[in-house]
């Protein structure tokens, strides 16, 4: 074995196999076990850092705090090879890196910079300048990104499909508009915390975008129904959407929805309080592939309707939703997709709940997990009923102990001593 791997270029192992198939082997390694072969001898040192080798590089597992040059040396060493690479986290790299990294990697399509806090505007003129085959880019919590960073990708990335910009709270309407009249084919468009965001920017959307596929506006709380529909009667394709914490949406968006995204596969709603339970029954007439609808805090859904008008995804949160009572639940779990599609549902803090809920999911034999915190009428009775028909079901549930009954007699005092010096 020794002889095998010893460590110099006379091994056996560098005499019986070809260059080609040593670097085919070294094609499947990771970026640490690369890094260590490059350290067994010359000949594993250029085998291991060919070019071919670093197609697909992540640093986010591996080490984030580099410094630019690292990045610029992983240019200069993968040239046009790379075809992915993720900084995601690497706090430390700048402009300066990106640009050198830009001008040596053209043909870049997928780019992960989320986190990477120093950037400004300059890194996308240097994306936009060098790499026209970017499909891919992620900028979330990059908040020095303005509307110059989407002007310029517009110009120099035709090609794009994904764009997170979560947390870039300077964009606004016009780097929307100028982003999307250039990029056609965007399928995917993150753009959660953008507080500025209007209906306007979201009627560009909607004007421009016929392949959108995900949508992500949560907390961008100044959109109304205006916008949301022109997104919906633009984006026929659409399968997820997230519109949580955008608080003046009302059944509207519902009916939108229902009429024209019949693809709709996630709905994220959460904290919309003026939907209601009669919106959905729109949605439900229309959109039959729902996997996912996230209600917490809708606190005017009661799931009061006939089991038939209300969705049932596979997973469905209605935590805080406090008018849900067993009645919702019974209408809920009789619904014809629930018995084999029902596999999440989330009932936190919904007080109005009691064990005869937990009777009417017992037939929903794909349900997995149930979330009952800070349900007081639920039992330990009614959870240990609900085990004998689906015996696998993860229960979240939280009992407080039983308060003990005061001391009686003796010297003993009632309360600890805490109690006693607050």
């Amino acid at each position: 074995a020794f002889k095998m791997f010893s460590n110099n270029d006379e091994a056996i192992i560098n005499k019986k196999l070809p260059k080609e198939l040593l670097l085919r082997i070294f094609s499947f390694l990771d970026v640490v076990t690369l890094c260590r072969c490059a350290q067994v001898s010359r000949s594993w040192n250029v085998l291991a850092l060919d070019g071919s080798n670093w197609q697909r590089i992540d640093l986010f597992d591996f080490q984030r705090d580099i410094e630019g040059r690292v990045v610029e040396n992983i240019s200069k060493r993968c040239g046009g090879f790379l075809r992915k690479l993720s900084l995601r986290g690497c706090q430390g790299v700048g402009d300066s890196a990106l640009r050198t990294f830009a001008q040596n990697c053209r043909n870049i399509e997928l780019l992960n910079l989320n986190g990477c806090t120093k950037i400004t505007d300059s890194t996308c003129n240097s994306l936009s300048k060098f790499c026209p085959k970017l499909k891919y880019l992620e900028l979330d919590s990059c908040t020095s990104i303005t509307n110059l960073s989407l002007k310029a990708i517009s110009e120099g990335c035709p090609l794009l499909e994904t764009l997170y910009i979560s947390w870039c709270d300077q964009v606004t309407k016009d780097g929307v508009q100028a982003l999307v009249r250039c990029c056609p084919g965007l399928r995917s468009l993150f753009l959660k915390g953008c507080t500025q965001l209007e209906d306007e920017a979201l009627k560009h959307i909607g004007a421009h975008c016929p392949e959108l596929v995900t949508l992500n506006l949560q907390t961008c709380s100044q959109i109304t129904d205006e916008g949301l529909i022109t997104i919906c009667r633009g984006c026929h394709r659409l399968q997820s959407l997230c519109v949580s914490g955008c608080a003046n949406l009302t059944d509207a968006i519902l009916n939108a929805l229902g009429q024209n995204c019949p693809r709709l596969r996630i709905l994220e709603v959460a904290r919309c309080s003026q939907l209601t339970d009669v919106g959905f029954t729109t949605l439900a007439r229309n959109c039959h592939e729902l996997e996912k609808m996230d209600l917490e805090e809708c606190v005017q859904v009661s799931l009061c309707l006939n089991s038939s008008e209300f969705p049932c995804p596979a997973r469905g949160i209605l935590s805080h939703c406090e008018l849900i009572t067993d009645d919702g639940i019974r209408h809920l779990g009789s619904g014809p997709c629930a018995h084999n599609r029902l596999e999440v549902i989330e009932l936190d803090n919904c007080p109005l709940i009691t064990d005869a809920s937990l009777e009417h999911l017992k037939t929903c034999h794909s349900l997995d997990r149930i979330e009952l915190y800070d349900c007081q009428q639920i039992t330990r009775a009614g959870i240990k009923r609900l085990r004998t028909h689906l015996p696998n079901i993860k229960v979240h549930a939280y009992f407080a102990p039983v308060t003990p009954p005061p001391s009686v007699g003796g010297s003993r005092q009632r309360f600890c001593r805490c109690c006693i010096l607050l």
